[in-house]
């Protein structure tokens, strides 16, 4: 019997973590939880971050197309689209990610957005064929993914006039190189994140 539990144990040790959740802080959806798989390198934007960030895009938000790019748990996009947003793009290399993403999105019964399983940057190496007026940037940290994919949204032309970039790095992260017109418009640090807003002038 005691061999038999030892077995039990390790076979409860071996499952993997529960899914989480993100909650919709305001507009339509306000309150709502959608369920999010447990990912390796998977990190929501907390519900702080996030309240400063729509705080930031509160006059532009609505009507916007947006493009959530490394969606992860789709926070960002999907707060969007809470927020009346037009139209969004989530854009996630994880196939089972992706199923809920698009699990979420027929939850709330949403027609004004599209889940595209891809590698973002791979992605955003075509030419463009929306121009997007938001655009989310928080992509896994110490991969170095955030600076090849400010360089392929600005020269495959990606972006809209005025357009606003939000970019969440690891603050350790001092060398990015933005380009040219971008214009910093709002940062802020909190623990091991830093996060910003650029306008496309």
């Amino acid at each position: 019997m005691r061999k038999n539990h030892r077995a039990s144990t390790q076979e409860k040790s071996r499952k993997p973590m529960t899914d989480g959740f993100i909650r919709l802080i305001s507009g339509q959806w306000k309150g709502k939880k959608l369920p999010v798989k447990d990912k390796q390198g998977l990190r929501p934007t907390t519900d702080r971050t996030k309240e400063t960030l729509f705080n930031w895009l509160m006059h532009d938000i609505r009507d916007a197309n947006c493009l959530d790019c490394f969606s992860g748990s789709g926070s960002l996009g999907f707060e969007a689209l809470s927020r009346y947003a037009k139209y969004c793009t989530f854009l996630e290399l994880d196939k089972q990610v992706a199923n809920q993403l698009q699990t979420n999105l027929n939850t709330l019964k949403i027609d004004n957005a599209q889940i595209i399983q891809t590698d973002s940057l791979q992605y955003l190496m075509q030419t463009a064929t929306i121009k997007y007026d938001v655009v989310f940037i928080d992509p896994p940290f110490n991969q170095g993914l955030a600076q090849p994919c400010i360089d392929q949204l600005a020269s495959q032309d990606h972006l809209a006039d005025q357009c606003l970039i939000y970019v969440e790095v690891e603050n350790t992260l001092n060398t990015i190189e933005f380009p040219e017109g971008w214009s910093l418009l709002k940062e802020k640090t909190s623990g091991q994140v830093r996060y910003q807003l650029f306008s496309k002038g």
